[in-house]
């Protein structure tokens, strides 16, 4: 079967990954349709806007679009190419990976999907997502062959190929960063090649199937999160030994083969909070220290809460005259990493829905990366951070953004969840 050229390619979703891989193919002058169920994210995008926050993106995106080089819709189009960049959140109490955004991708597209067609998953996803995948077109589209059954002569082509960037820096990781091609057969995985070479310049590194390629991706949010897991410990060990931790972890990393991550309010984010689950779902027996790392990173944000509720009653106990609902509490920092405004599986976010449902005081937030609180947050003022520093009786370091580390902070009733 003659492969056809990448004249056309299509993104299924496009937030924090799918919109900077749209608009990183289309400045290489290649055609690409982004398809969301977001109407508002669509509009943004025709109109050359963006509606994440990605240094350079809003530019990269403002030049596709004014040369029509990217366009977004609700409803997939015919393209020689499609790239799946759905959440794969995981669901209920035992943490089950939830594939249905990806079920519903792949029957959006199976209408439209022609002989000749690569179709990528790039979600971070548990094994044996993507020969799932293969499963539903393959039901939903009986006149097409795909690779679990004809192997290299498939109409289709199928591989999983996991995005691997850091939020902050994703238009230059896309770029840069190796990429691992797990094609359900090896003309699939030649064929993934292929269209990554029209904007990836880091080495393609070839998996033995999609299911290693899959693996690959956990297992990378998986030793990271232990890692934070470990300094996360340390810091409930130093705060019962009436230690400094970040003192404690600056020493210890001057051995030259010791390099301890810094401690914070948990874990957040939709990759590393979500993915080390995905592996326990796989083999709870033998997935141990994994989950044990993810119940000392889940348990974070509740210490924290307790280390609020001190700093409240030290601050009660020095003035006799007050209340706690006298009290105005400001809370710096909501997106789950520094410089960034995603709120996604965010600690912060989450200490404070927890705070706002138990604080009878004024509560502020400082944010400085987004312009308005999500759906919820009634009873909280999201306000500047000099504001916050004149208003506060005790305020709660979550997040290390830029503008806190280089701006002076309050030295009384302050708990620091995180180094600034």
């Amino acid at each position: 079967m003659p492969e056809l050229p990448f004249n056309c390619i299509s993104v299924i979703g496009l937030g924090y990954i799918g919109l900077p891989t749209a608009a990183m193919f289309a400045s290489r002058k290649v055609k690409v349709v982004g398809v969301d169920v977001n109407q508002h994210a669509v509009d943004k995008i025709n109109r050359g806007e963006v509606h994440i926050v990605e240094p350079d993106l809003d530019m990269v995106v403002r030049a596709v679009v004014r040369e029509g080089y990217l366009r977004a819709t609700t409803v997939p189009e015919p393209a020689e190419a499609f790239l799946i960049a759905v959440p794969t959140p995981f669901k209920g109490d035992n943490h089950a990976p939830d594939l249905s955004f990806i079920k519903a991708a792949v029957l959006a597209i199976a209408p439209v999907l022609e002989a000749g067609n690569l179709v990528i998953l790039e979600s971070t996803s548990p094994v044996g997502a993507t020969e799932a995948m293969a499963g539903w077109l393959a039901e939903t589209r009986p006149d097409l062959s795909f690779p679990q059954t004809a192997g290299e002569a498939s109409d289709i082509r199928v591989a999983h190929c996991p995005e691997r960037v850091l939020p902050g820096k994703v238009m230059q990781e896309l770029i840069t960063n190796d990429r691992v091609i797990g094609g359900m057969t090896p003309a699939c995985s030649t064929r993934a090649v292929a269209l990554y070479k029209t904007f990836v310049t880091g080495d393609y590194v070839i998996a033995s199937s999609p299911r290693v390629a899959e693996m690959a991706k956990l297992t990378e949010n998986s030793f990271r999160d232990v890692n934070i897991a470990f300094a996360n410990e340390l810091s409930l060990i130093c705060d019962k030994l009436d230690m400094d931790v970040w003192e404690l972890i600056s020493l210890a990393n001057r051995h030259p083969r010791v390099n301890i991550l810094q401690p914070g309010p948990g874990v957040g984010g939709h990759c590393i909070a979500v993915d080390p689950w995905f592996i326990v779902s796989s083999d709870r027996e033998n997935s141990k220290l994994i989950r044990k790392a993810r119940e000392v990173n889940d348990f974070k944000p509740q210490w924290v809460l307790q280390k609020i509720a001190e700093t409240i009653q030290a601050f009660l106990e020095d003035h006799p005259g007050k209340k706690v609902e006298d009290i105005t509490l400001a809370c710096y920092g909501l997106a789950f990493k520094p410089d960034i405004d995603d709120l996604r599986e965010s600690p912060a976010l989450a200490i404070l829905k927890s705070l706002q449902e138990s604080f009878p005081g004024i509560i502020l937030a400082i944010e400085p990366n987004i312009d308005e609180l999500p759906q919820g947050f009634n009873k909280v003022s999201l306000v500047s951070m000099t504001q916050a520093v004149h208003q506060a009786n005790v305020h709660v370091i979550l997040v290390p953004h830029r503008l806190f580390r280089e701006t002076a902070l309050p030295t009384d009733y302050v708990f620091k969840a995180a180094a600034v």
